[in-house]
C-alpha cells in the first residue's frame, strides 16, 4: 500500500497558462471590523466525551486574529480551549460570559444558539 500525501497546491501539478501563479491559493481574507462580524455562540457536548464546550463560529478574518480573539476569551474565562478551522472552542459551560466578553470587545452582532 502506498501512503497518500497531503498536497498544499490543491492538486495542481502543471499549468500551461502563462499567467498562472501557485501562490493564489495562500491568500487569507481580511479581518472584518468587530461590529461587522456575525458570530454565533453555542454549547456542544457531542463528540467531547460528555464534556461541555462553548463554540464560537462565524468569524471572518485571518488565522492570527482568530487566535488572538481565542486567547482573549480563554484568559478572560480562566479556562482552556483552542482555535481551529474558523471556530473558537472554550472549555466549560460559559456561553453567557463569552457573549458578554464579545459584546464588550465590540462584537455587537453576536447571537446565542444551541443547548
Amino acid at each position: 500500500m502506498s501512503k497518500k500525501r497531503k498536497r498544499d497546491d490543491d492538486g495542481v501539478v502543471y499549468s500551461t497558462s502563462q499567467s498562472f501563479e501557485y501562490d493564489d491559493y495562500d491568500i487569507e481574507p481580511e479581518t472584518l471590523a468587530p461590529e461587522e462580524q456575525r458570530l454565533k455562540v453555542r454549547i456542544e457536548k457531542k463528540g467531547r466525551k460528555g464534556k461541555t464546550a462553548v463554540v464560537v463560529s462565524g468569524f471572518e478574518g485571518t488565522h492570527d486574529d482568530l487566535n488572538d480573539l481565542a486567547k482573549y476569551l480563554k484568559s478572560s474565562c480562566g479556562t482552556g480551549g483552542s482555535a481551529k478551522d474558523g471556530l473558537i472552542i472554550i472549555q466549560g459551560d460559559m456561553r453567557d460570559k463569552v457573549i458578554d466578553l464579545l459584546k464588550n470587545k465590540g462584537y455587537k452582532n453576536t447571537k446565542r444558539g444551541g443547548g
